[in-house]
């Protein structure tokens, strides 16, 4: 892992190991802050999550219901008072 002023200073050598196909993991204030990558990993991600991604649609059907199928009990909330 780089610090983050290390970091700056060999910034070539960061790219370099990131086009090699080795993320570069840099620290800032000791804690790990970003992780620098190859235009094509990064585009392999997205591709990815983009392809596992659900609908909006089967998000909503895979909610829960009760084992009898009926509709599930909602909390009561009473809405507060706005003064306008």
């Amino acid at each position: 892992m780089w610090t983050l002023q290390d970091a700056k200073n060999k910034f070539s050598a960061v790219v370099d190991a990131a086009l090699a196909g080795t993320p570069q993991e840099v620290s800032r204030r000791g804690k790990p802050a970003v992780v620098v990558l190859s235009a094509s990993d990064y585009q392999q991600l997205v591709q990815s999550a983009v392809e596992t991604r659900e609908s909006f649609a089967e998000h909503l059907l895979a909610f829960p219901v009760s084992d009898d199928n009926t509709e599930m009990e909602r909390a009561q909330v009473t809405p507060r008072d706005v003064a306008f």
